[in-house]
């Protein structure tokens, strides 16, 4: 079975041609002094935010089209990406292994069919599809159930033997272990929804007269709940599930509906036990218990489901900024040159990919960017942006970068409440980064004369409100560049939607839809 979604392919073809590898237009041979000059004195005081005194800032702009450098400032410089580590994930991805790559998940038989008997086990094998719902897992059931399998005398494997056992990242806080966004890295994983957000459930609560009444999205008892909290005339919920343990207690009080994105502890267990309900449900006993471990050589193929293709995954991907497709991705890369479904094999990848393109500075520790120790310049970014315009995916990547200021959910993405009616809008095409005290936007925007411009923009260590506004601002004046006009008067930008996630990106707070 595969899945595709046209809801997924967005973005406007005739801005992503534009910026095809060959130049979109001559060289422009014009005195730049008095654009350049002015761009540079305009971001110089953008720059000079009183929020930025005691911060970290570095920008760069660069010309698609000449190659020259309009602007720069600490160029070099070794600053903290956040998502931005994602721009090259996603390009030595798609690099490696594809546009058309599909993650298949198998149902096999270990052992042998006598009738409607299965003498043996019933494996499960992932290689970290991270588009599975239970829907899918559902579907493979009923096709072991068509298969004429009634029983099971073995146990139930689950074969997540395609990445290795290493389920949370380099660097990664103890205390992000619950949340959704660090949700534990395995070949087998399944998501509660089509953001799909693999290795977490939604876990909601309601009013329900005097009590208060908890659900899962998708139904299952994997997790146990200790409901503590009471209705109340405000909801003032919280919803966690325990370090190390499958207990969510939930306490305070609820009023209107409230839900919340929890990583499970263990995905192959909680897909074990997803896959072993919709056995029942169609009407397949298996007699032995859920176990992990690796699929016997020769045993046979009984089912089978293929997720979307990478192509189409990018959408979720990059748009919402998905920290574990991020990291599957990378370990799907190293299985695949490497034959090693680790961490490390996979970030050699991105890395190699990245320094055969001309990037020199890099440190990576994860595919995501949610360690504090990946290290990027802005140099090093606004050159793997030049170099991949001349890939032959790099349509397809481009128009998955969030577009500003465009409302729909799977185009304007992260970027979708910020720079709305000024020239950035559905102009830039770029990727947001956040951590606490880091925000960053990188990516590519149309001047006003049609000159297709690459840029980045770093801010690191700032310890007040957040600057997002200030790259906005950068944005929208790299939108409004001339080489031959002077731009007047300051920046106006529209604020952000209320009810952004401030200082985080929207896809940090999952309530907070982006």
């Amino acid at each position: 079975m595969r899945r595709t979604s046209a809801s997924l392919v967005a973005g406007a073809l005739v801005a992503a041609l534009a910026w095809a590898s060959s130049p979109s237009s001559p060289a422009i041979a014009l005195d730049p002094s008095a654009g350049v000059a002015d761009l540079t004195q305009d971001i110089n005081q953008i720059l000079s935010d009183s929020r930025l005194t005691i911060a970290r800032a570095g920008v760069v702009v660069k010309s698609a089209t000449t190659g020259e450098e309009l602007y720069a400032t600490d160029a070099g410089k070794l600053l903290t990406p956040a998502s931005n580590t994602k721009l090259f994930t996603s390009a030595a991805a798609v690099e490696t292994l594809g546009l058309g790559y599909r993650f298949p998940t198998t149902v096999l038989n270990g052992g042998r069919k006598v009738g409607s008997v299965l003498t043996g086990d019933l494996v499960l094998r992932g290689t970290g599809d991270p588009t599975m719902l239970a829907e899918d897992y559902d579907a493979l059931a009923a096709e072991v159930a068509a298969a004429g399998i009634k029983v099971v005398t073995g146990k139930l494997v689950a074969d997540d033997t395609w990445f290795d056992g290493q389920r949370l990242g380099n660097d990664w806080s103890w205390d992000d272990e619950s949340a959704y966004y660090a949700a534990p890295i395995s070949a087998l994983t399944a998501s509660p929804d089509r953001d799909y957000d693999a290795g977490s459930v939604i876990v909601s609560v309601a009013a329900d007269g005097d009590k208060v009444k908890v659900s899962t999205t998708p139904e299952t008892d994997y997790l146990k709940i200790v409901n503590k909290a009471t209705a109340g005339a405000e909801t003032d919920v919280l919803i966690e599930r325990q370090h190390g343990t499958r207990t969510v207690v939930i306490t305070g009080t609820v009023a209107d509906p409230y839900q919340e994105w929890v990583a499970v502890d263990d995905p192959t267990a909680y897909v074990s036990a997803l896959f072993r309900k919709s056995l029942a449900k169609h009407g397949v006993k298996v007699l032995g218990p859920s176990v992990a471990g690796a699929a016997p050589s020769g045993a046979k193929e009984l089912a089978k489901h293929e997720s979307m293709t990478l192509g189409e995954l990018l959408v979720p991907f990059m748009k919402l900024s998905n920290n574990i497709h991020a990291e599957i991705l990378t370990k799907a890369m190293g299985r695949k040159a490497a034959n090693q479904g680790t961490w490390s094999a996979g970030l050699k990848v991105s890395t190699d990919f990245a320094k055969a393109n001309g990037v020199q500075l890099i440190n990576m520790r994860d595919g995501s960017g949610l360690s504090r120790r990946d290290g990027f310049s802005p140099s090093s970014i606004v050159q793997l942006l030049s170099a991949v315009r001349g890939k032959p995916w790099f349509t397809t990547w481009y128009e998955s970068l969030p577009i500003a200021g465009n409302a729909e959910r799977f185009v304007g993405g992260t970027l979708r409440s910020r720079m709305r009616n000024t020239p950035a809008a559905n102009n830039v095409h770029a990727k947001t980064g956040s951590l606490t005290g880091v925000t960053a936007l990188s990516g590519y925007v149309t001047s006003a004369e049609g000159e297709p411009l690459i840029f980045s923009i770093m801010l690191n260590q700032y310890l007040s409100a957040s600057p997002k506004d200030i790259e906005d601002k950068i944005a929208v004046r790299l939108a409004q560049f001339s080489r031959v006009t002077a731009t007047s008067g300051s920046v106006q930008l529209r604020a952000t939607d209320e009810g952004a996630a401030g200082d985080l990106e929207c896809s940090w707070l999952k309530p907070v839809q982006c």
